[in-house]
């Protein structure tokens, strides 16, 4: 009841005694007065049995209907209200005599099995009461009463209906009255409750709505009225809540007032306060917005005098000079380079604090750039006779996407900083993947090691590592120097590629970085870079005493799976020296001291023709001493992988030719290939005919859209940037109106950079294929657009390098390599020279405007495009040092850096222009 109100309570507990005990006592007397009455009539009709049973005696014996009908129905008339019927049975239970026609006097009748009782019996039915009476022959009755235990005569019986209509009439009109008596108690007592409740609810309504108004602010309110008992004290608490409540209100008020008038000063305080802010807050903002303005500037402006140093001194190290001036060359070098290396540093770590840092998401080989990061520390490392070595586990996809460039930048600062702490021992660099392979999961994790025998960090050095402007010797006197930029920016390139860094150290012992990057696996399979199956099974004997390069050098043996012999020790090398082998590797760490190699070399002429020295020095004159020696090839630690594996099988003479592993399929089809660089128009053209039915060439997008108005197309290879019409704006004509408006154009460009792709999907392009193309890449882009079309003869294979060729000695470095050649051509050695040719055509105009843009006499525009034009032509001709420096330049002309800032790399262009030229003509004669 207590979600109830107090006024339903009152009334409730009034109301409800009186139905409860009203209704129980109606219906006890109701019931009591239904038994009585029911009993009565019972009673009263038992005596009329008697009665009738007693008088049909002399009526029985003399069988005299007429009497007992009289009597009968006399008795019927004259209790009609509660007789129904009247029937006198004889002694076999056949009816003598009934009182009025009855329907069913058989319910009258005794069963057939039951005897005549000797008492009157009582039947009760469900609207009426049959008594039978025994009716006894008293004529012998004082013979009954000498023999007692003879029987009584029995001459029939009367059966006497009752009728109960009367007795549930009574019931009936003693319910009502019942029913009407509770009803008026319970009247009285609905009124005496509602009187009762507003008595009392009346004043606790008049209580709450002053509550209400007091909580509402209104604290003049007042409950009125005179009350006594409980009610007026509640009144007087009210009240005097009340009172004390609008006494409170007054103070606070006064505080309110007082505390409003010293926010309001305080508010005065903060406005002028906020306005300084402001101007202090336009001010930073201007200082930052000097200050980078002031770091792009001085980005310019340092970098272009420091470029030019560069670039001439590399120049001038080209030229005849003696030791000492060769030495101050790379002493300039090398300073102009540290401090290139510090201004970028800044620069990275003003982007990266700013968030303005992208990375890219091209194709690289992973091998090939840490070979070239490798290459760059090698000489540093090499000035203090230290040992740099790299492990790459065979798990490691040789193909990846991702920025190579901060990667490198990552793995330059780890191992300068290893190189710059180590004053002697070895460095080594591990490759490791962090999970199993997975062929569904494109991208993967890699973990790099750095390893180290420096002089170590101490714990509380660790902790100032990754802070910027901080070192772990912080003192004027130290020996290391740098900006403390380095592990900073590193950490930072780390995560942003999803990865960790973290170290172990122990002072005077060495130290171990490590860093893990999230990385994408290119799903292309890469064309084949390494002779593989030549060096399958090769015999090499390899000498090397540096545990950390034997692991290096026989972990890249057995990847090969060549038969390789690793001796460590003298006894070792002079028990190996027993047989003839077809490589024989000689490796030496002390380029201090080379007449212990000198040794080794003479020993192994007698068993080898291909001796193969890994030397830890880079002095050019040390190798020119011992290529006098009579050796094959002289490399430079830590060994290039492409030049050691080219180094092992250099002493073949079968020639070189390109394996594919299934044969190709041409497809009844018609393929149209735009482009208007001749030499990749002529490649594609080449690799779409031994693979389609027709191929149809245009030179820039008008041509592409001519041919599509007349000629349907199955599949439309679309180069992007062309003179008259571009790819992008060709692709929009020919789906507006052409016959190929439901034919699929593939978008052929190079440096798909990160949503390039989705752009080019967005601007109407069906699909995406990378310069240089791979043709595993055209097969499965032709396989995926025309699944469906009739497979034809294969075309004839020309014979691939049937003309024999010159053998040129395995150099460091090539301009230009023949290998590379054929597989860019897809093996064929015809079309491989015809591409060359053309692209040594390219060379008079590509010096003339590279000389132009050295004088500044050079459009931006028009040099951009015929750099990119150049640099496409370069990524099929086997030229991989000219396509890197192309690249390079329009990657800088693509940062809006002018022509005539790049100088050094122009300059280094028209040399390697002068390279090509030498080392082809060899391949064209």
């Amino acid at each position: 009841m207590t979600k109830y109100g107090l006024r339903a309570q009152v009334i409730a507990y009034t109301v409800l005694p009186t139905v409860l005990i009203g209704g129980i006592l109606a219906g006890y007397f109701s019931f009591h007065r239904f038994q009585q009455a029911d009993e009565f009539l019972i009673d009263r009709a038992l005596n009329i049995a008697d009665a009738l049973s007693i008088a049909s005696e002399y009526g029985m014996q003399d069988e005299t209907r007429t009497i007992l009908r009289r009597l009968i129905g006399t008795t019927h008339r004259k209790n009609s209200p509660m007789i129904k019927s009247i029937a006198i049975f004889t002694a076999d239970n056949k009816l003598f005599v009934i009182s009025n026609y009855h329907r069913d006097y058989q319910k009258l009748r005794l069963d057939k099995d039951q005897p005549i009782p000797d008492l009157p019996q009582i039947t009760t039915l469900d609207d009426s009461i049959i008594i039978h009476s025994p009716i006894i022959d008293e004529t012998n009755f004082l013979e009954y009463q000498l023999t007692f235990d003879q029987p009584r005569k029995v001459v029939g019986y009367v059966a006497l209906e009752i009728n109960r209509d009367q007795i549930e009439l009574l019931l009936y009109r003693d319910a009502a009255f019942s029913l009407l008596v509770v009803l008026l108690g319970i009247i009285g007592s609905l009124y005496l409750a509602f009187k009762h409740a507003k008595r009392i609810t009346a004043p606790i309504s008049d209580m709450a709505s002053v509550v209400e108004k007091i909580s509402l602010g209104r604290l003049n309110s007042r409950v009125e009225g005179e009350y006594t008992g409980e009610i007026g004290l509640l009144q007087h608490g009210i009240n005097e809540m009340a009172l004390a409540m609008s006494k409170h209100h007054e103070e606070m008020q006064e505080s309110i007032d007082l505390a409003t008038s010293e926010l309001r000063e305080t508010l005065d305080q903060m406005e002028v306060q906020n306005i300084e802010l402001d101007i202090t807050r336009k001010e930073a903002q201007q200082a930052a917005s000097v200050k980078s303005e002031f770091l792009a500037n001085m980005s310019h402006e340092l970098r272009t005098p420091l470029n030019g140093v560069i670039g001439f001194a590399r120049q001038l190290l080209k030229t005849q000079m003696t030791n000492n001036q060769m030495d101050y060359l790379q002493t300039i070098e090398r300073s102009a380079g540290n401090l290139l290396n510090i201004i970028n540093d800044i620069l990275d770590f003003s982007k990266l604090e700013a968030g303005k840092l992208d990375l890219e998401h091209i194709p690289f080989e992973i091998r090939e750039s840490i070979d070239e990061t490798m290459h760059l520390l090698a000489h540093s490392a090499h000035e203090k006779n230290i040992e740099l070595s790299l492990m790459v586990d065979e798990d490691v996809p040789q193909e990846l996407i991702g920025d190579a460039m901060r990667l490198q930048q990552i793995l330059t600062n780890l191992i300068g900083n290893a190189i710059k702490f180590t004053e002697q021992g070895n460095i080594e660099v591990k490759i490791q993947r962090t999970e199993k392979e997975n062929d569904t999961d494109k991208g993967i994790k890699l973990k790099f090691i750095i390893s180290d025998t420096g002089i170590g960090i101490s714990e509380a050095q660790q902790e100032q590592l990754f802070k910027a402007f901080g070192q772990a010797d912080s003192s004027i006197t130290r020996q290391y120097g740098g900006t403390g930029l380095g592990l900073v920016i590193t950490q930072k390139l780390v995560n942003e590629m999803k990865g960790s860094i973290d170290l172990v150290s122990t002072p005077n012992a060495g130290s171990t970085f490590w860093f893990t990057i999230a990385i994408e696996r290119c799903t292309r399979i890469p064309l084949a870079s390494l002779p593989l199956e030549r060096l399958s099974n090769r015999t090499v004997l390899a000498y090397e005493s540096n545990e950390y390069a034997v692991r290096a050098c026989s972990q890249l043996l057995m990847q090969w799976k060549t038969n390789a012999t690793v001796t460590e020790t003298d006894i070792q090398w002079q028990k190996a020296l027993h047989k003839r082998y077809d490589s024989i590797v000689i490796g030496h760490s002390n380029n201090t001291n080379i007449t212990p190699l000198l040794t080794h070399i003479e020993q192994a002429k007698e068993y080898t023709d291909n001796i193969i020295v890994l030397l830890n020095c880079s002095d050019p004159s040390v190798y020119e001493q011992l290529m006098e020696t009579g050796i094959t090839h002289c490399l430079n630690k830590p060994v290039n992988h492409k030049n050691f594996a080219n180094a092992l099988v250099s002493n073949e003479t079968t020639p070189t030719t390109l394996q594919i592993a299934m044969p190709i399929q041409r497809k009844d089809i018609n393929v149209m290939a735009v482009d208007d660089n001749r030499a990749n128009l002529k490649l594609i053209s080449a690799m779409l005919t031994d693979r389609v039915h027709r191929v149809t060439t245009c030179k820039n997008g008008k041509e592409a859209v001519e041919h599509a108005k007349n000629t349907p197309f199955d599949i439309i290879f679309m180069d992007i940037q062309m003179p008259i019409l571009d790819g992008v704006s060709a692709c929009a004509q020919i789906k507006k109106d052409s016959l190929n408006q439901e034919s699929p154009i593939i978008a052929v460009t190079a440096h798909v950079l990160p949503g390039e792709k989705e752009q080019f999907l967005q601007k109407g392009m069906d699909d995406c294929l990378a310069k240089p193309i791979d043709e595993l890449a055209l097969q499965a882009i032709i396989d995926k657009w025309a699944p469906n079309a009739q497979i034809m003869e294969a075309a004839p294979q020309e014979e691939i390098a049937k003309l024999p060729h010159k053998k040129i000695p395995a150099i460091v470095k090539k301009s230009f390599d023949w290998e590379l050649a054929l597989q860019q051509s897809a093996g064929k050695s015809d079309l491989a020279k015809e591409m060359l040719s053309m692209l040594l055509e390219e060379f008079d105009d590509i010096r003339k405007i590279a000389n132009s843009a050295i004088n500044g006499d050079v459009d931006s525009e028009q040099f951009a495009k015929a750099i990119h034009k150049f640099h496409g032509g370069c990524s099929y001709s086997g030229v991989p040092k000219l396509k890197n420096i192309a690249g390079l330049i329009e990657k800088e002309i693509k940062n809006s850096i002018n022509p005539d800032l790049l100088e050094p790399e122009l300059l280094e262009l028209l040399d390697e222009l002068d390279n090509v030229e030498k080392e082809a003509k060899t391949y064209l004669a």
